[in-house]
């Protein structure tokens, strides 16, 4: 009996330590959520900028934003896209959701689809599927490695021409919605789509102070568009390393409800058989009296 719950302390231990860690493992979640997220915010008025700026360039130079307008010319050769995925464990279906979805989406794209993956694991899947893979990139760690992560993804679908007026370029990632959950998307980042063109040309400037164009229609444009480019891979990016730790968080959540239960069984036993054990002893004693006396 002795050695019988010194077995269920030493569980009872263990199962501590382990929550102890998972907790810990939730409380980092959190935090890194919370990080991502507020990230994103702060490219609220840089966003606007950005897009003040297009609106003006592409309402002194009609002619170029014309020029982008490839509705119904649809590059079938190649496609570029860029999958967003996780490196680390303890995320449950996270990579298989966006490489599915992705490879579906893809399938019904006419052209060749050239991808770009962000993680390892979303690599290995979407190369099990097939695709052809243009390049693989280390999935940033904070918020401090994403721009660098976005400067590599724009050199690269650069070196390979698919940031231009008429070449497409895709971004499957998870977006958190409500709660610790997420949901793939998919978002159509080149060529620029026509309507949103037309609505930035209509926005009202928000000053009395009209706007110049300085150094050129053409180059100013261009300028804009890359730094409209680096907004939404930065966008996709946090978003995407949110929703991998609201994963984690979940999984976490999980794991600390079942460690719980657990533990409630396993002291439940303990009690019941040290109780058990005292009773015995005390009929032993008793027993024992009994036996004296007789």
């Amino acid at each position: 009996m002795s050695d019988t719950t010194i077995s269920l302390q030493r569980k009872i231990s263990g199962a501590d330590d382990l929550q102890s860690v998972v907790r810990t493992m939730k409380a980092l979640a959190a935090s890194s959520i919370e990080q991502y997220e507020r990230s994103v915010r702060a490219l609220g008025d840089y966003s606007r900028a950005v897009e003040l700026s297009l609106g003006v360039c592409f309402r002194e130079n009609e002619t170029a934003a014309m020029s982008m307008d490839t509705t119904g010319q649809r590059n079938t050769t190649t496609i570029g896209a860029v999958v967003f995925g996780s490196d680390q464990g303890l995320v449950g279906q996270f990579n298989e959701v966006v490489a599915d979805f992705a490879k579906e989406a893809l399938a019904n794209l006419p052209g060749k689809p050239m991808v770009w993956a962000v993680g390892e694991r979303v690599h290995a899947r979407l190369s099990d599927a097939g695709f052809s893979q243009a390049g693989l990139f280390a999935v940033p760690n904070s918020v401090k490695g994403i721009a660098p992560l976005v400067g590599q993804i724009l050199l690269a679908c650069e070196s390979h021409q698919c940031v231009s007026g008429s070449s497409e370029l895709f971004l499957f990632y998870n977006r958190p919605i409500t709660g610790a959950t997420y949901e793939p998307v998919i978002h159509r980042l080149l060529p620029l789509d026509k309507s949103w063109r037309r609505s930035l040309m209509e926005r009202a400037w928000p000053t009395g102070n009209l706007p110049q164009v300085i150094g050129g229609d053409t180059a100013t444009l261009r300028a804009s568009i890359r730094e409209y480019l680096f907004i939404s891979l930065f966008r996709a990016c946090a978003e995407s390393l949110a929703s991998e730790n609201a994963s984690r968080l979940a999984a976490m959540q999980r794991a600390d409800k079942n460690i719980d239960e657990l533990l409630e069984t396993l002291r439940r036993t303990f009690h019941r058989r040290r109780q058990s054990g005292i009773d015995e002893e005390l009929f032993d004693v008793i027993a024992g009296f009994e036996g004296l006396k007789r």
